[in-house]
This record gives structure tokens, sequence and C-alpha cells, in this order.
């Protein structure tokens, strides 16, 4: 498990809402599974968590684990700090990933390594893990590395 961190200490803890609907995700990265909802009914993958399936509105869509890789959809250098422990952190790149494995579903997250490396549309990233257990409550973050 590693302790290693991309961003700098201060941000806001990622918690699950008060209702529990992202719990099995936060849960899941806690334990190095990306996990996103599929239907049971109609089939339909999607993220971020809802209640009830976008497609046919069944209730409940299943936890399903998918690996950690993907596409970059799009992405985004960021160069004006969004939180105040991010002045003087940037610039970093953020990526929008599509899941092949999970129906093309787009999650957000960080890509690692030069905040100034050249980012191509269509390259192949896959997820790190990156733990928080020192933190209360401890938490994991999916961050992204382009594939060799």
């Amino acid at each position: 498990m590693s302790t290693e961190t991309y961003l700098p200490p201060g941000l806001p803890i990622p918690v699950p809402e008060s209702d529990g609907l992202s719990k099995p995700y936060w849960s899941g990265l806690q334990e190095s599974r990306l996990q996103v909802q599929r239907c049971g009914g109609c089939g339909t993958w999607q993220f971020g968590p809802e209640w009830l399936c976008h497609r046919c509105h069944r209730f409940d869509p299943e936890w399903v684990e998918v690996a950690p890789r993907g596409r970059i959809y799009s992405w985004e250098r960021v160069w004006h700090p969004v939180h105040p422990c991010l002045k003087g952190a940037g610039p970093y790149l953020v990526v929008l990933v599509e899941l092949p494995q999970a129906g093309g579903v787009r999650m957000l997250g960080n890509l690692l390594g030069d905040p100034m490396q050249e980012v191509a549309i269509g390259a192949e990233v896959e997820g790190v893990f990156e733990h928080h257990p020192q933190a209360e409550p401890p938490y994991t973050l999916m961050q992204w590395r382009c594939v060799a």
C-alpha cells in the first residue's frame, strides 16, 4: 500500500453522502478496487452513483468491479488553484477517462507525472490507488498514469 501522494495535504476529505449512495465506490477504492454501477435489469453502466438506472429507471443498480484501465477522453492543464492548499502546486493535469470495460462511462482524475507532459486524446491510462490511511477518516483517491 503506497503512502505517496500527488496533491498537497489540506484538501477536503472525500466522504460518502449522508445517505450512503457512494459508499461502495469509496470503500472499493480503499480495497484497491474500482467499482461502477451497472443495472441488473437492462445492463446499463453508469457513473456517478445514482439510486436508479439512467436508462430503465430500475432502483438500486449493482456495484461491479472493473479493471482500472481506460483511455483519455478529454483533459485540462490546471494553472489556477481551486483550493487554498493548491496555491503554488500548479500546474497539474486533470483527465476525463473513458472505461471501455464499463460501457464507456467516464470519470475524472489527475494524470500523474510531469504536469507539462504531452497529453493525447485516446491515450491508454491505468488507475493508481492513492491511499491516505493517516487521514481521519482514511480514504483513497483514484489517480491515473499513462501506459507506456
